[in-house]
Formats: C-alpha cells, structure tokens, sequence
C-alpha cells in the first residue's frame, strides 16, 4: 500500500522515467539509458519511501503508542522528540485516541530536523483532546521535506493508531505526554508507529 499523498511524486518519477526510456529506444543512445537507468532506481526509490503498510494497532486507554517510525532523539519537558530517517515508513499516526481539536500550520525553513534551532521550520501541530487532556503532534519538515500532508481534520473523532498525516522524506514528529502517563521509552531507541508502547498510565492513577 502507498502512502495518500504520494500520488504526484510518484506520477512525476514514472513519466520521466518513462519517456527517457523511449527517447532512449528512439535514438540508439547509450547515455539516454544510463539515465534512463537511474530513472527506474529513482521510481523505485519511491514505492519504497511512500510505502504504507496496514498494521494491527493494539488500541487501549492504558498507554500510548508512537506517532511516528524513527529513532527518539530527545526527551525533555515531558516531549518525546522522534527522527524519522528514509527507511521509516512517513506515515504518522494517532498516538492515542481522542477529537481533534485544532491543527496549526506554520510555514518556515528546512534545517536539518534533528537540530534544536529546527524550531523554526516548516511544521503543522495537531492538537488531540484525549481522555487524559490534552496531547500535542507536531510534524516537523526536515532540509529536503517540502511539504507536510495532512490526512485530518478539526473535530475528526480519531482512534489511537489511525493515520493522521504524512511528511514526504526527513522529517521528525514530536509528542506531549499527559502528566498521568509515565514516559516508558529512551532517547537513542528505535519506535514504531501504532505499535511502539511511549507511555503507561501510572501505576497510583485511580479509574
């Protein structure tokens, strides 16, 4: 399955390739199919970037699970920070169930995301009201990301594990942990979307 979003990068890449390729023919040119080669790994490139895998999400109002694929880069002020490098899946998903709220998107640069000052780039914030308050998602663009995909809307009821939205090749995904969840992963550890368990509910929380 490919990622919703993806269509025109895809398209672009395929009809280039495509036409290369009986210019090429056409033509008798050896240099045409040497681009014409790296047109095809470009194309492929792709499919594997844009991929979108289903996935069975455990949902529960006990923990949440990871917004993003990647690896954590940061912890602090109970925000968990998630680098998503191009093997990840760029796919982002609900971390816990909840209405949305607001979405906030603000335009800006493309420094490399695992930067502190990467505070200035592109990003577009949702906020989801959850059964624990409030909790923030924050797709933030990376240097060769240009555009952030929203797949949401404000007052869509979602489920945790959903698919929420997609930011095209590096890019980074912050999330806010409620003060009745407990942070069960560490910085430098590898998470995976709608699977990865980031927080627990504490263990003196009354139901």
């Amino acid at each position: 399955m490919l990622a919703k979003g993806s269509e025109p990068w895809l398209f672009t890449a395929a009809s280039v390739t495509a036409l290369i390729a009986i210019l090429s023919r056409a033509m008798d040119s050896s240099p045409l199919n040497h681009v014409a080669y790296i047109g095809v790994a470009l194309t492929f490139f792709m499919v594997v970037f844009f991929r979108d895998p289903e996935r069975k999400v455990e949902i529960s109002d006990t923990y949440m699970i990871s917004p993003a694929d990647g690896t954590v880069i940061d912890i602090r002020d109970r925000k968990i920070c998630i680098f998503m490098f191009f093997q990840n899946v760029h796919v982002n998903r609900a971390p816990i169930s909840g209405k949305i709220t607001e979405i906030t998107y603000k335009k800006g640069g493309y420094l490399p995301a695992y930067r502190k000052d990467s505070e200035r780039n592109e990003r577009n914030e949702f906020i989801i009201h959850s059964k624990y308050g409030d909790v923030s998602v924050t797709q933030i663009a990376g240097a060769i990301a240009r555009r952030i995909v929203s797949y949401s809307s404000v007052n869509d009821i979602i489920e945790q594990g959903q698919r929420i939205g997609m930011i095209r090749f590096g890019s980074r995904v912050d999330v806010t942990i409620p003060p009745d969840l407990d942070i069960t992963v560490r910085k430098g550890e590898r998470v995976i979307a709608g699977k990865t368990v980031i927080a627990t509910i504490k263990n003196d929380r009354e139901f």
